[in-house]
């Protein structure tokens, strides 16, 4: 990848230091080897075709597909015939700051923080662009694009902009597709917030409920129609994200990281981690491995 922010280490692909979002075009004529990244990913196929695989399966593609992955998400390409995506790839860190408040939008919510983890989609999203609405989301790949080799900050806002309008362009996409409705209840929100605030913390659906003062079992109904998934199946997916990283950026052993995400049973972990990305724990690091580093006061 010349001259695009993006750093591959082993089969792990991150941002450069600095780098926020990117857009770009790659041909992929066979295949794209297996690979993760520590940012999230839309990939929207504008020529060609191909299989994508993922731990969400096998899809086959055309113009018009649109897959979105969060980060720690393995995936690659196969059966290449001058498939052609426009990738765009934006940080982690963007999401949780300048974007936060996506959470609070109904779609744009569902599009990145749980439409990726319900149905057992398993972080990854698709769908597919017809018409106007790929001309649209084009043009706002475009938009991205152009930026490339401005400096981000005297154009920060314009990356952001961009990038909330290519996003929002999926995002009713996504809902038209899906029958989306409605705004998402605030102890929703409030709960994924609690339990993003503290996942090492042992909680159950008692302490949740009653920190939002809600019944059990209406937190439950509440939270099940807005992501698809209960509270606690919710802090599952968000755990073993938390480990994908930690595996893959830094030496600490599996039983650390298991129980700094909230899993102290080391074995528990094997299984939710393996459960959720077809791997385990120690094979996802061997995998994917990256130069690694022990953070500082631990």
């Amino acid at each position: 990848m010349v001259d695009e922010p993006v750093r591959t280490q082993g089969t792990t692909l991150h941002f450069m230091e600095g780098a926020i979002v990117h857009a770009g075009t790659h041909v992929h004529e066979d295949g794209h080897p297996l690979h993760t990244h520590s940012f999230f990913e839309i990939a929207l196929v504008v020529g060609g075709e191909g299989v994508h695989h993922s731990q969400a399966g096998r899809q086959s593609l055309v113009a018009g597909d649109a897959i979105l992955l969060r980060p720690g998400v393995w995936h690659e390409y196969e059966q290449c015939r001058s498939l052609e995506v426009y990738n765009c790839c934006f940080s982690a860190d963007l999401i949780r700051r300048e974007l936060a408040w996506t959470r609070e939008d109904p779609l744009l919510g569902y599009l990145l923080w749980t439409g990726p983890f319900s149905a057992q989609r398993r972080g990854v999203l698709s769908t597919h662009l017809d018409g106007d609405t790929f001309a649209d989301a084009i043009q706002h790949l475009d938009g991205l694009r152009a930026l490339r080799d401005h400096p981000i900050g005297r154009h920060r806002g314009d990356l952001i902009g961009w990038l909330s309008l290519y996003l929002s362009c999926l995002a009713r996409n996504v809902a038209e597709r899906e029958d989306l409705h409605g705004h998402t209840h605030p102890a929703v929100l409030d709960a994924m917030r609690l339990l993003e605030a503290d996942p090492a913390r042992p909680w159950t659906l008692t302490d949740l409920a009653q920190a939002l003062h809600l019944a059990p079992g209406y937190l439950v109904r509440l939270f099940k129609s807005a992501t698809g998934l209960p509270p606690m199946a919710y802090l599952s997916r968000h755990r073993v994200e938390l480990a994908a990283v930690q595996l893959l950026h830094t030496d600490l052993p599996v039983s650390r990281i298991g129980e700094s995400v909230g899993w102290p049973d080391q074995n528990y972990f094997a299984r939710r981690f393996k459960s959720h990305f077809g791997l385990s724990a120690s094979v996802y690091r061997q995998r994917f491995n990256t130069p690694k580093f022990t953070p500082s006061g631990r």
